[in-house]
């Protein structure tokens, strides 16, 4: 592969290294918040396929600020999806095994698609559950399952 193949994204940077490109995602995100809201449809913004500084993705974090929730997630290097302050933006950021960045998104989901569980995933847990059951007599009911009765709908 030639080096000529390579996507290159050049970015003169102004005062403080800041490039300009930062500022405009926050209307991208308003408008992925309000589809959200209205439509229940996700959106993401791939922060590293953008021409963008370290001095823009430092503004851009420091502007959309900390919330309250952190997810770390350690499958073939780390991943963190940081709640920002406005409740709905995630920024997600996954690292190699050697710690180094690999991508940076920020995500509009009410929980991001990576901590959501498959539904595979989630009868596999009903499985081990049957058989943790099964191997301690004592989480053993004596009343057999009622599924309507066990129903969280009436909360």
């Amino acid at each position: 592969m030639s080096l000529d193949a390579i996507p290159v994204h050049v970015v003169n940077a102004g005062e403080g290294g800041l490039s300009g490109n930062a500022p405009p995602l926050l209307r991208e995100l308003l408008t992925g918040v309000r589809r959200l809201l209205s439509d229940a449809e996700p959106s993401s913004i791939d922060l590293t396929a953008l021409p963008l500084t370290p001095a823009d993705l430092d503004w851009l974090r420091d502007t959309l600020g900390q919330g309250e929730v952190r997810v770390t997630l350690d499958a073939n290097g780390e991943s963190s999806l940081d709640e920002t302050a406005c409740p709905g933006v995630w920024w997600v950021t996954h690292r190699n095994e050697q710690g180094a960045v690999v991508a940076q998104f920020l995500e509009v989901a009410f929980v991001p698609e990576l901590v959501r569980a498959q539904v595979e995933d989630i009868r596999i847990g009903s499985a081990y559950l049957e058989s943790l059951m099964s191997e301690n007599p004592s989480a053993r009911s004596t009343a057999p399952y009622d599924e309507e009765a066990a129903s969280c709908r009436d909360l």
